[in-house]
This record gives structure tokens, sequence and C-alpha cells, in this order.
């Protein structure tokens, strides 16, 4: 079942290691398939040395595993949450990326200070709250994916396609997991350079508006023209 997609999934695990964003199991990359409304997701505490395309786990969108002989990640709850929310959301990838974490450890949103923040989320990356004792103890996971939609009531989650979890660590998405992960690399590097940038200038402001304008819909506005489109 989903042959396809558990392939593309696996690959974009797989990608995680490869791009420096986890350590051990530290991390997770999911993919939907909307015509089935079924997802694919990567088993719990596998290593990905270890790690193989027919072991990643096949869910459905009320969290029945339908297919898998592995335990899902933790994180599933969360991504279902999302992938409920936001029907245009293809895939979701979760890290502790060291730069990222650092903020959303801080309990802080990442200001957009120059170009290559531009170039791919519009405005500041939002850290969501914390949550309560209650909802940890409640349902932990599912109430992490109710705050990011929470967080998203002011933000479009196309524009900003990312977020960090205070005390937590960073979730990113995409049209498809491939997407997911490459927004998980831009948002730690834009991380680590917005850290950098306030170690060199305590007193810094944003990238002017218009500035940030210009680099976010020139790749993905109504006229937008960057790389081989028309």
């Amino acid at each position: 079942m989903l042959e396809e997609l558990k392939q593309v999934v696996y690959e974009a695990n797989m990608e995680l290691p490869a791009k420096g964003l986890i350590t051990y199991t530290w991390g997770n990359v999911s993919g939907i398939d909307r015509e089935t409304g079924l997802f694919v997701i990567k088993p719990s505490g596998v290593p990905y040395e270890e790690l193989k395309p027919e072991d990643m786990v096949v869910m459905d969108l009320q969290g029945n595993q339908i297919e898998g002989e592995l335990n899902p990640s933790s994180d599933t709850p969360t991504h279902l949450e999302l992938y409920k929310a936001y029907e245009n959301l293809g895939g979701i990838v979760h890290t502790h990326s060291p730069w990222a974490t650092s903020w959303a450890q801080a309990a802080r949103s990442i200001p957009c200070y120059g170009t290559t923040h531009a170039d791919y989320f519009y405005g500041e990356i939002p850290c969501a709250r914390s949550l309560t004792e209650e909802e940890i103890e409640e349902a932990y996971e599912t109430n992490t994916g109710k705050v990011i939609i929470e967080t998203f009531q002011e933000n479009d989650p196309i524009y900003v396609p990312g977020v960090l979890c205070a005390n937590h660590g960073p979730f990113t998405w995409g049209k498809d997991a491939m997407e997911a992960v490459h927004n998980a690399v831009v948002l730690e590097e834009v991380a680590k350079m917005a850290y950098r940038t306030e170690q060199l200038q305590n007193r810094t402001i944003g990238a002017p508006g218009y500035l940030q304008d210009k680099h976010f819909f020139r790749k993905h506005g109504e006229n937008a023209y960057y790389g081989q489109g028309k």
C-alpha cells in the first residue's frame, strides 16, 4: 500500500542526517496521499542506518494504523492535527536541529533580518506558546499540533512554512515531504544567521518590509519570476 509514497518518505527521512539536522533518532518526516486520506510516517525510535522503505508506517486521519509492523513516530498525533487543519500540506518534518531548537528553547520567534529568510518565510518564524501542564498531561503530541494551529490564526502556513515549539523544537512543512525537508534545512540556516546577526549587532532591526516583500513574492507571488518558470 502506497509503496511510492513510502519510498519518497523514506528518502526524505534519510535527508535529515545527510543534511545534519538530526542526532540519533531525533526527527521524523511524513507525507500524505490526499486522495486516500492516508499518510506515511517514520517508525518510532528506529536508527536511521537501519531504516528501510518498508518500515514506513501508514496512518489514516482518524489516527488508526493502517499498515506497518512498527509503531509510528511518537509525534504522529502532531502531524495528524496539521494534516487535518491544512489541506494544502503534503509533507511535515520535525527535528531538533540545534540552531532552530536554541530559539525554541529561548521561546523566541526568529525575526526576518535579511533576504535569505525572506526568500522562504514571509515575516518572522513564530514561536508557539508553551503548553500548559494540563495540555501536556492530557495529550501532549495532539496538543502540540493544536498550539501550532492556534499560532497560525494570525499567520499563513503557506507563506510561513515552519514554526518553533517553545522548549521543544521546529516543525516545517511543504507541498510534499521533500519540500518540507528543504524548508527544515532553510529554517536551520536562517536560525543560525539570525543568532549571529544579533551577536554582531545587539540593536538589530528587521529587514525593511519592502525588501522582504520583494524577495518573498518574486519566488511565491502571483507574478513570481525566480527560477525557470515562465
